[in-house]
Order: structure tokens, then sequence, then C-alpha cells
């Protein structure tokens, strides 16, 4: 399917250290788009979860990937965790103001997936059965 390049934003929007392998950015960026944070701040938009019922309503994350992410979404100050010193202590978390912009940002892009899931399914049927020819051809 061609891409109409003229819809796109113009790169220019970036600067040219985006593209730099040193940049800073490359760092936060891997920890925001990895396979769990999108859905972990997405699931605290809107109220503060304990950890879990986080993990309840994040259906095939474990405890040990949710803990590993939370941690480096706090370190980035998207996240805040607020500890009731309780037996046993209760934990809750939630977004900042930071964490709630970048939620937001994030639940488009999954409604965006969402919306075309039919048509990126049936591109890669047809990638699969095409690679398929390619290789039998080969042999």
């Amino acid at each position: 399917m061609p891409v109409a390049h003229d819809a796109a934003p113009p790169l220019t929007l970036l600067p040219p250290s985006a593209f730099a392998q040193g940049c800073p950015t490359r760092v936060i960026l891997d920890d925001i788009t990895n396979r769990w944070s999108p859905l972990i701040l997405a699931a605290l938009l809107g109220e503060p979860l304990r950890f879990s019922v986080l993990r309840a309503k994040i259906e095939g994350i474990s405890e040990k990937m949710l803990s590993q992410n939370l941690k480096v979404l706090v370190r980035h100050g998207l996240v805040d965790r607020d500890v009731t010193p309780t037996i046993p202590p209760q934990v809750t978390y939630s977004l900042t103001t930071p964490g709630i912009e970048l939620a937001a940002m994030m639940c488009t892009l999954i409604h965006w997936v969402g919306s075309r899931a039919q048509e990126f399914e049936s591109v890669q049927g047809q990638y699969d059965q095409d690679a398929s020819s390619s290789r039998t051809e080969e042999l």
C-alpha cells in the first residue's frame, strides 16, 4: 500500500540530534515504547491503582515485568509511587502531569493501531505468503 508522504508531518519538527546515536531521548523512547509501558500508562490514565489491580487490568504481564516497568516510569517522572505505611505497606501508582500527557498520546497510538489491526493482519498475511512463495521458488 503506497504511503502519501505529504500527509505526514515534516521530519524537520525533530532536531537533527534526535537521529544521533548518542541522543539521550533514545533511552527514554526505549523505555516508554517497549511492550508494556504504553499499556501501563494507559491503565493508569483516569485513576491511581494498586500494584495488584494494575496487574489484573493488564492481562499477560508478569509481576516482574510490571515491577521493572513501573520502576523505570517512576524514575523518568511519569508515574508517582505512593506508599502508605500500613502492614503490609499499601503502594498506589498514579500518573504525574507529564505522565498524563504521555498516556493520552499513547492512548491515541493504541486506538490508531486497534483501528487498523485487520489491515495490518492482512498485509502481514500477504507478506508471509509472498515470502513463503519466494522460498519455495528458490528451492
